[in-house]
């Protein structure tokens, strides 16, 4: 281990070592944190009556004592090796300690309180079952007592400082005790570095209640938000950053997210009470919150759904209690997510939604799952759907159900929002309408689907979400041509959420010549063109007579100008002549209004025969293949005369 000696020479029989673990070399922020080190080092030492602090980067240690550790195990009972007799035990669980009073009374209020009340002062036995941490911190506390060398670090000083304060080892009891030196620990060591602080509050969960009333919670909630508030740029402590492609080194500028794994590993409590102190700030950017839940999620919640909450357990009670225990860190992690859109990616929402099913979440958090999903989905990409569906009950491979669920809260949330742009609402639910069929087209191909399941989930989009069928009709024709051996029943079932009116012309052509389409989607599909061809002929007919309108008009244009004429000339010819013609002009009606209406009968006299055509191939013995292609040769025969006409 490389070592740095302050030069301070030994005053005492026992004294403070502070170490970190090794690095290969010191930069230059480690270089100012030395100096500060040494301009302080006297009033701390002085503090502390040290003999030496050794200090080396990253983790931090207190080493206390020098003499060698002399407690023996025998059985169920501790003793320390000594001339002098045992004359206190101390019962703490089921081991017992077999001390002396003299090292232990003058640092100890407790100890001198129960020794004092009791009536055997030759040898006193103590019950301290209540002791915070247990034999193991009490052991330390003990050690430090004998002037035993014990080594103190974040892993064990949350364990030590409530023994210390049970036990009363403060200064009232003697100067420069226990208790005092660990303070100064934690305040000048502890908390001042970044892992220390997060091993230190991880160790609280222990001993919640006795860390959360001396303080030790909050201090280190403090010392981690505000180094996590700190800008990247000065972040000069050791971190954990172990996402794909980041590669960790001192050119590279520290992510912003570089706190997020190393307070991951903290119980739910703990990680609640610092993500709610970083957004009372209001500092950090809404995405670095949701970042720091994920990536809690991802810590604590794996993909449980895959193997199921059994493996790895050896009792029911063990699966309970995990069970409890991932509802609640679940529902921690969705009270936290903040408010602002974007916080979460869509496909993890997805996740968590699967997760909180398979969990059984309360309705609550299940619901609000469902909203923030649901909020998003218009971002969401194909492939955020696909989530695989692990319920044993059914056999389908996606889970469809949470997709339509969702699918269902995006809808009450879009009818219930007043944009003030219409097109910004129009454009988001067609952007759903594509992604639902898109994901129809692929869950199609599943040979477990089954139709009721297909035509829900399609029905489910309201008719303005499609702009046109086309995608819609492709995902019917992927699933008749996985599913040939469905019934015609059920075909018509599926088809019927088809609207050939919003087929494109070349998807149309495909459907007509479709085998596997129902004889009745065909019927339509036929009917609609044949519309078509006469909304043309129409407008063709129309369009002629229009010009023969126009035509005629300038005809009776000119008659009008020959009737002037020639009345002025009748006029004139009888004030010179005397004579008097009576002779009558009389216009006659053209024909274009007869025309049309011939037109127009014998249209309707083309659909009849085509629809008693159609009615007997129907009622023929030819097999479904057999009709549709007689109806299309009919179509084509009566298409074919009515443009002859």
């Amino acid at each position: 281990m490389l070592s740095i000696d302050c030069g301070l020479n030994m005053s005492r029989s026992f004294g403070i070592r502070i170490f970190v673990e090794n690095c290969s070399s010191y930069p230059a922020h480690v270089q100012q944190n030395l100096e500060s080190w040494k301009k302080n080092r006297n009033k701390f030492y002085e503090l502390l009556h040290l003999e030496r602090i050794i200090i080396v980067t990253k983790m931090k240690f207190m080493k206390l004592g020098n003499r060698p550790d002399t407690f023996i195990t025998e059985e169920a009972t501790r003793s320390v090796i000594s001339d002098v007799p045992s004359d206190l035990t101390i019962q703490i669980n089921n081991i017992s300690y077999l001390l002396h009073k003299y090292p232990l009374l003058p640092k100890c209020g407790l100890l001198q309180q129960l020794t004092s009340d009791s009536e055997d002062s030759s040898n006193v036995t103590l019950n301290l079952h209540d002791i915070p941490g247990g034999e193991e911190a009490f052991e330390l506390c003990a050690k430090y007592c004998y002037g035993m060398t014990i080594n103190l670090s974040a892993h064990n000083f949350v364990s030590a400082f409530c023994a210390a304060k049970y036990l009363g080892m403060t200064e009232k009891v003697e100067t420069g005790n226990f208790v005092m030196k660990l303070e100064v620990f934690l305040s000048s060591c502890i908390l001042e570095g970044w892992k220390d602080s997060v091993v230190t509050l991880q160790n609280t969960r222990r001993i919640y209640e006795w860390s959360e009333s001396l303080g030790i919670i909050q201090k280190c909630v403090e010392s981690i938000v505000d180094k996590i508030l700190t800008p990247p740029h000065k972040v000069s402590w050791s971190y954990t950053y172990t996402r794909p492609g980041y590669q960790k080194n001192r050119r590279e500028s520290v992510p912003k997210d570089w706190w997020t794994e190393d307070i991951s590993f903290l119980d739910v409590d703990l990680f609640r009470c610092i993500v709610m102190a970083i957004k009372s700030t209001n500092m950090l950017q809404p995405q670095l919150i949701g970042e720091a839940l994920h990536v809690y999620a991802c810590q604590w919640l794996p993909d449980i759904t895959n193997t199921g909450l059994s493996e790895g357990s050896t009792s029911q009670v063990e699966d309970q209690d995990s069970s409890d225990r991932k509802q609640r860190i679940l529902q921690n992690i969705v009270s936290l997510v903040p408010a602002d859109k974007g916080s979460f990616s869509v496909k993890f929402l997805l996740r968590l939604v699967s997760i909180s099913n398979f969990l059984g979440v309360s309705q609550v958090t299940k619901a609000e799952l469902l909203r923030l999903s649901g909020s998003q989905l218009e971002d969401a990409a194909l492939d955020d759907l696909l989530l695989p569906n692990r319920v044993t009950s059914d056999q389908t491979s996606y889970d469809i159900e949470l997709v339509q669920t969702v699918l269902e809260s995006f809808l009450r949330q879009w009818k219930r929002q007043t944009p003030t742009d219409e097109s910004l609402s129009l454009r988001s639910i067609n952007n759903v309408g594509k992604l639902i069929d898109s994901y129809l087209q692929v869950v199609s191909k599943d040979a477990h689907l089954s139709v009721k399941k297909m035509t829900s989930l399609a029905e489910t989009l309201p008719g303005i979400a499609r702009t046109d069928h086309d995608n819609l009709y492709k995902a019917i024709n992927i699933y008749l041509k996985e599913h040939p051996d469905l019934s015609k029943m059920d075909k018509k079932h599926l088809c019927r959420i088809l609207d050939c009116q919003k087929l494109s012309p070349e998807v149309r052509s495909h459907a007509v010549k479709n085998d596997q389409l129902p004889l009745r989607t065909v019927v339509q599909l036929l009917f609609f063109e044949q519309e078509k061809g006469l909304e043309q002929e129409r407008g063709n007919t129309t369009t002629n007579i229009k010009d023969r309108s126009s035509d005629q008009t300038s005809v009776v244009r000119d008659d009008m100008n020959k009737l002037k004429l020639s009345t002025n000339n009748h006029h004139s010819s009888k004030g010179k002549g005397g004579r008097n013609y009576d002779d009558k002009f009389q216009l006659r009606p053209e024909l274009s209004f007869k025309i049309r209406e011939s037109a127009v009968q014998e249209m309707r006299k083309g659909r009849k025969i085509r629809d008693e055509g159609i009615s007997e191939i129907q009622h023929s013995n030819l097999n479904p293949q057999e009709k549709a292609k007689e109806i299309r040769i009919s179509g084509k025969n009566h298409s074919n005369k009515g443009r002859e006409r």
